[in-house]
């Protein structure tokens, strides 16, 4: 090689090397050029180069193939081959072919050659392997971009100064489980990608969004687009078989965080915990499905976490006292049974329920808190049974959480047992669920408990999943009919109508019915009208702690209004 072609060379060895090297403003153009520059100094004909993400993916041809030049000329031998297995066992295969009728290349053009080819498949491999590293990293093993992903947005946002002015949601699609089972899985996946990427393109290169596992997601957009993006989330066609175009309704439940100009940004993660508290809220809430983030929330989830800080300690110190309200037989007066309601008593001071009830619900701490009342009402049974006291059934509540317990029966009956209680004096009220997936655990716990003669009743009935599907397909014992169903002062009418028609069913049944939040006397005629006996509200009495609930069993009669008098 004359010295003229040796520093062509040398000056096309060095742009390639700079094209490589620079990776703060690495010019792709710049390093294609430059690569096809290489290509006719040498007269190659064609360049192609191979990707295999491992060595029995290169066995069975299953890769990525890339024509980097190509003057026309065609394949006629072989100028240079190289193949090399990175770290990660990943291959990377590049072969240099010459037309048939140009002549081979000199000894020294082979080596210089080779050694450029060396260099470029040492960058490119560096490259593939930082791809990879990208991938595993920020995406998830189905491709969508994960939670990484989306903190190292938030921290990006930050340093260049853009974070205010943003939102950020994380939202957990409604009922999924019944579209899979609509649709099967495999259209499921479709309509997750397809509600997915509406929302990716309409959010645009102004935010983005990413899949934080099953289907739960967050994104980070402008302020302008919430209304849009929540419009969305609110509920929209997704079709999932364009052939045959069919589509679901797809809706979601999000918590929402509207970052503020005077936001102090620290770590990706409190923006993270702001959205997903405002997201749980939103999954147990029974009519909405969007929920913000404020200060009120802030101070709302300090006290969560002051909840779960001393629940235990709670159990250990039995802080935890079963108030008892009475049932009663509005003819007569007299009581016939009680709910059992947990109230949280610290020193001189009572924790009404709605201040740790649904923290609890939230976990399994409610199941803890259930068994432990339940054991508590059973001492309470057993001792009034010693003492000769006239001692009435008792209900105590059990959550939905329970419902995924196979063993519940066994573990119930165990605290029954052994505090040597008739299973007679015990009912379990069983709240309506709002998904057929979980109607099919509730009527199999149902099924179980009446195996054991033991009193089931169906809490707030009208309010849950399929009602009368519910009350078909489960024997109950007694019906509860939820407050919704009681008319007050202001919603006669159609109130009295269904309230009429819903008692006469539950009687026809057979049905024990039991009307709540019982609080007038007009009320109490209306329960009088529909031969409804047994009421329970603050019209008889609220909650009350132990002693003053012993005081009525021992014949004690409420005074009822000369109208009930039978």
């Amino acid at each position: 090689m004359d010295k003229a072609r040796n520093e062509t060379y040398n000056i096309l060895f060095e742009r390639m090397i700079d094209a490589m090297t620079d990776m703060n403003n690495f010019d792709r153009e710049e390093f294609v050029t430059v690569l096809h520059e290489i290509c006719g100094f040498f007269d190659i004909s064609k360049g192609v180069t191979e990707f295999y993400n491992s060595l029995s993916a290169e066995k069975t041809g299953k890769g990525e193939i890339l024509i980097d030049h190509d003057d026309g000329r065609g394949e006629g031998k072989v100028a240079v081959f190289r193949r090399i297995i990175t770290p990660s066992k990943t291959v990377i295969k590049s072969t240099l072919y010459k037309a048939e009728d140009s002549e081979s290349l000199t000894e020294e053009e082979y080596r210089k050659l080779d050694l450029m080819l060396r260099a470029m498949l040492s960058f490119i491999s560096r490259n593939r392997l930082q791809t990879a590293v990208e991938q595993l990293a920020f995406y998830d093993e189905t491709g969508y971009p994960n939670l990484n992903y989306f903190c190292r947005h938030l921290e990006m946002l930050n340093e260049k100064g853009k974070l205010h002015g943003n939102t950020a949601v994380q939202f957990n699609l409604r009922h999924f489980s019944l579209i899979n089972q609509e649709v099967g899985r495999d259209a499921g996946d479709i309509v997750i990608k397809n509600y997915f990427d509406l929302i990716k393109d309409f959010i645009g290169d102004r935010g983005l969004i990413c899949r934080i596992g099953g289907d739960n997601f967050a994104a980070v957009f402008r302020n302008d687009l919430l209304k849009f993006v929540l419009d969305i989330l609110k509920g929209f066609p997704v079709v999932y078989d364009k052939q045959n175009e069919k589509r679901v309704l797809v809706s979601a439940c999000a918590g929402v965080f509207e970052i503020p100009d005077n936001y102090v940004f620290e770590r990706p993660g409190d923006i993270l915990g702001n959205i997903n508290s405002a997201a749980q809220d939103a999954k147990y809430e029974f009519d909405g499905t969007v929920v913000y983030y404020t200060s009120k929330t802030h101070v709302e989830k300090e006290k969560m976490m002051r909840v779960r800080r001393f629940f235990g300690d709670a159990l250990k110190n039995n802080e935890f006292k079963a108030f008892y309200q009475p049932k009663v037989d509005i003819f007569t007066g007299k009581l016939v049974g009680a709910e059992a309601l947990c109230r949280w008593v610290i020193g001189d001071k009572t924790v009404p329920p709605v201040d740790f009830v649904p923290v609890l619900e939230k976990s399994t701490d409610i199941c803890r808190l259930d068994f432990y009342m339940l054991d508590a009402v059973c001492k309470d049974i057993r001792r009034w049974l010693d003492e000769g006291r006239n001692v009435v059934k008792v209900s105590v509540n059990l959550s939905r959480k329970h419902l995924i317990d196979v063993d519940l029966t066994e573990h119930l009956l165990k605290i029954i047992d052994e505090n040597n209680v008739p299973h007679r004096y015990i009912e379990f009220e069983l709240t309506e669920t709002t998904t057929d997936v979980e109607f099919s655990d509730l009527k199999r716990i149902a099924l179980d408990l009446q195996e054991h003669d033991i009193s089931i009743a169906v809490d707030d009935f009208g309010i849950g999943y399929s009602s009368l599907n519910l009350i078909r397909e489960i024997p109950w014992d007694v019906m509860k009919l939820d407050r919704c169903f009681i008319p007050s002062e202001v919603n006669y009418g159609v109130t009295e109508l269904m309230f009429r028609h819903v008692a006469a069913m539950a009687q026809a049944m057979g049905l024990e019915c039991v009307a709540e939040g019982v609080e007038t006397e007009k009320q109490l005629e209306i329960l009088k009208d529909n031969d409804c006996r047994i009421a329970q509200g603050f019209y008889f009495d609220k909650p009350l702690p132990l002693d003053e609930f012993e005081e009525k069993l021992s014949g004690f009669t409420y005074k009822i209004p000369d109208f009930l008098r039978e």
